[in-house]
């Protein structure tokens, strides 16, 4: 019988020293892991890591990637266009084979725990593994951002972490831990700088206004130009040929248009529109690197590893 496969996706506060990330994802490797994708962005001051592997040892994995980056990441001194409330940001655990979304909510648990008692970094349990209901949207979760809910957590009760406080940790933060599905993290650039009119669109798009079931969505400027930055949470219901078929139409009303696409971390093989616009837009996509399922099978060699070296088998 198969072993169960966990992905785990932790985001980090770091887009800018890549040897901080590195020491970051190196500290990450575990037998019986697999590292399936990182990547970094200097605007968003903002990395995010793809593991996956047996659930015990992905759990592992992600405890040891937050430790490091409680080690090297002050938030006190940090800053990017990207919402965060921690140096380890959010650590959601995503089924693949052989496992429920139940299941992985206990995994969040397990490390949400283990988290708290080696680092003294606080936990926010979110999503699938949300403690409560009103802390099911990472979004409420992370209102007012580290500075904000630093505050907040010394003068409101309802706002403390679920593990540990009432302080969130003096450089590190706290930590939103959780339990999910798949979702797309896709970047959509535009002919403009004007990032007033991109954040007309988020409001329009998001499922929090009324617009498309699913989607998550703010404008900001990263790289010079005005990018629509959406995290699309069930692409079975939403696909992103739609919400791509929406943005235009609502940009078009705007006077601009867009112009580049860019997906972050991986995208399941059931998302991939071979022949869609979304698809052609998009800037240096390789199924092979950026399909999940593939990956899993040809996955990347861990900072510091020696070529050839065998990882844990997935199967």
């Amino acid at each position: 019988m198969s072993q169960p496969v966990v992905e785990c996706v932790p985001n980090f506060s770091e887009g800018t020293d890549a040897r901080r990330v590195e020491a970051i994802v190196a500290a990450m490797r575990v037998e019986g892991v697999r590292l399936l994708d990182w990547s970094m962005d200097a605007d968003h001051n903002r990395s995010v890591v793809t593991i996956a592997g047996e659930p015990s040892a992905v759990v592992e994995a992600a405890v040891r990637g937050v430790g490091k980056a409680v080690e090297l990441i002050d938030l006190t001194r940090q800053q990017g266009v990207h919402p965060r409330i921690g140096a380890a940001d959010v650590v959601p655990f995503v089924p693949i084979s052989g496992i429920k979304l139940e299941q992985c909510a206990l995994l969040a648990r397990q490390a949400g725990l283990e988290i708290w008692r080696r680092f003294g970094v606080p936990v926010f349990f979110y999503e699938a593994a949300a403690a409560r209901p009103d802390r099911a949207n990472l979004e409420d979760v992370r209102r007012g951002q580290f500075e904000g809910l630093r505050d907040a957590v010394r003068k409101e009760a309802i706002r403390r972490p679920d593990l540990g406080g009432p302080g969130l940790h003096p450089t590190a933060g706290a930590c939103a831990v959780g339990a999910r599905k798949f979702l797309v993290a896709y970047n959509i650039y535009f002919d403009s700088a004007d990032v007033s009119i991109v954040r007309a669109i988020a409001r329009e798009i998001r499922a929090a206004n009324g617009g498309l079931k699913g989607v998550k969505a703010m404008g900001v400027v990263a790289h010079g130009r005005a990018q629509l930055s959406m995290n699309i949470t069930d692409f079975q219901v939403t696909p992103i040929s739609q919400v791509y078929r929406a943005v235009s139409i609502l940009a078009h009303r705007h006077k601009v248009a867009p112009v580049e696409g860019e997906v972050i971390g991986l995208i399941p093989e059931a998302a991939f529109e071979r022949e869609s616009e979304w698809m052609r837009q998009l800037n240096e996509f390789d199924p092979q690197t950026k399909i999940l399922e593939y990956r899993l099978g040809a996955p990347l060699i861990w900072p510091g590893e020696e070529p050839g070296q065998v990882q844990g088998v997935i199967e």
